[in-house]
């Protein structure tokens, strides 16, 4: 299967992209990187500058028909950046609509929360993303990894860093099914 990774051109947290990918293609799928604009796309490390990924796809060249589920690494001002652009939004929106599951990680729920599709929906994030996802609709919980079925598609959050491995785990079980 395909698994879309969608990032900003910069500001993903790099281990936040690194691992789940690494798992992704230990799994025997193919991870592919969309983001906003083609070239290359700047990771850091908190606040200081990474590696650079390259681009494989643009938001406006990908269709979510074309993958089978998506990860939304996380950093601050990756899904800022994610949230002002149209064609991410509509990206990210479309494997909702069409019932694929979307793993989610710190402050990745910006985009979500953009998107419009966290009504009824219960998650985790970085805690400062609690009022926003609760004024989207959705309910906050404090917990590394949340899976949550109740609505069009299986959504996989977590909160930070520390949770990867559990999120990487919770989210292959799901992306297997």
């Amino acid at each position: 299967m395909k698994v879309a990774f969608l990032v900003g051109t910069e500001g993903v947290e790099q281990v936040e992209l690194t691992e789940p990918w690494k798992a992704v293609a230990d799994a025997g799928h193919t991870p592919e990187l969309v983001s906003t604009d083609s070239g290359r796309v700047q990771a850091y490390n908190h606040l200081d500058k990474a590696d650079t990924f390259p681009v494989d796809r643009t938001a406006g060249e990908a269709r979510p028909d074309d993958f089978g589920a998506l990860v939304l690494p996380g950093g601050v001002a990756n899904p800022d950046a994610l949230r002002l652009d149209e064609d991410a939004v509509a990206f990210a929106k479309g494997f909702f609509d069409q019932g694929k599951p979307v793993a989610a990680i710190c402050h990745a729920p910006w985009t979500l929360v953009e998107a419009d599709v966290l009504r009824g929906r219960t998650l985790t994030s970085w805690p400062s993303l609690r009022t926003d996802i609760t004024n989207a609709g959705g309910t906050w919980v404090d917990e590394p990894v949340k899976v949550c079925t109740s609505g069009p598609n299986t959504l996989i959050t977590s909160r930070k860093p520390d949770d990867l491995k559990a999120f990487c785990e919770a989210f292959l079980d799901v992306f297997a099914r």
